[in-house]
C-alpha cells in the first residue's frame, strides 16, 4: 500500500525516454484484496459528503478502488468522478480520481486532482504522481522540489520516496543533467546485499542514466547488481548483455 488507500503501480515510466522504460515482467495471478475502504477514509466521507449522500459516496469510491485494482482505469475514473460530486472536499476521493486519470494519461486533469489531494490532506505521499504529471506536461524542473519534500516528510513510506526520487532523477536526465540525476538517486540509501522492489527500480534507473551519460561500464555494474537479486527484473538481462 502507498498512502492511505492503494498503490496501483507507477505509470510514470511511460513518460521516460524509451531506453529508460522498464519492461513489465510476466503478469501476476489474480489479486485478492479485502473489500472496503480504510476506516479513516470512510470516516472522512461520512463527515465530508453532501447531506444524506455519505453511503452513496462510500459505495462509489469502493467501486472505483476495485475497478482501478483490476486495471479498469476508465471505469474507476467514472466512479470516482461520481464520488467527487457527492464528496468534493474528501481527500481520498480526489486521490483515487487522480490515480485513475493518471493511468489514463490525462495528465493535466490528474495533476489538478492530485494537487487538490495534497492541499486537502497535507500529505506528500503522492508527490511522485504530481511530479510525473508536471514532467509529462513539459515542466520537469518542478519534479525536484516535490521529491525533496517527499524525502523530508516523515509520513511518506520508503516506496513513495523512492518513486519521487526516480521521477526527479529522470526529469534531470531529460535535461542532460546526469550528475545531478545520479546524485538524486543516491538519496535513496541502498545496500548491494539487500534489494526490495523499490531498490531494484532505483538501480535500474541508475543504470539507465549511467548508460545515457556514456558510462557503460558503470551502467553494466548496476544491471548486473539487479540480476544477482532478480534475474527476471524488467529487461535488465538484455540491457546487461548489450553493455557487456
Amino acid at each position: 500500500p502507498m498512502g492511505r488507500l492503494f498503490w496501483f503501480g507507477p505509470r510514470y515510466a511511460l513518460g521516460m525516454p524509451k531506453a529508460m522504460r522498464p519492461r513489465p515482467g510476466p503478469k501476476a495471478g489474480p489479486k485478492t484484496r479485502r473489500p472496503g475502504l480504510p476506516p479513516d477514509v470512510v470516516s472522512e466521507l461520512r463527515h465530508m459528503s453532501r447531506t444524506g449522500k455519505a453511503d452513496m459516496a462510500i459505495a462509489r469510491l469502493e467501486r472505483a478502488v476495485v475497478l482501478l485494482d483490476r486495471g479498469d482505469a476508465p471505469g474507476a475514473a467514472a466512479e470516482a468522478a461520481k464520488a467527487k460530486e457527492l464528496a468534493p472536499r474528501a481527500p481520498g476521493v480526489r486521490e483515487i480520481l487522480g490515480l485513475a486519470l493518471y493511468q489514463l494519461e490525462r495528465f493535466s486533469e490528474a495533476l489538478s486532482e492530485m494537487q487538490a489531494y495534497r492541499r486537502m490532506s497535507g500529505r506528500a505521499d503522492q508527490n511522485h504522481i504530481i511530479a510525473d504529471c508536471l514532467r509529462s506536461l513539459g515542466r520537469p524542473d518542478r519534479a525536484v522540489p516535490l521529491a525533496e519534500e517527499a524525502l523530508a516528510s516523515k509520513g511518506v513510506p520508503l516506496a513513495a520516496k523512492a518513486e519521487a526520487v526516480i521521477v526527479a532523477s529522470s526529469a534531470l536526465a531529460d535535461q542532460g543533467k546526469f550528475d545531478q540525476a545520479l546524485g538524486m538517486l543516491r538519496r535513496i540509501r541502498t545496500r548491494d546485499d539487500v534489494a526490495g522492489p523499490e531498490v531494484i527500480r532505483v538501480w535500474y534507473v541508475t543504470g539507465s542514466i549511467l548508460e545515457q551519460a556514456g558510462r557503460r561500464a558503470d551502467a553494466l555494474r548496476e544491471f548486473r547488481k539487479i540480476l544477482r537479486h532478480d534475474p527476471s527484473a524488467f529487461d535488465a538481462a538484455e540491457r546487461a548483455a548489450q553493455l557487456a
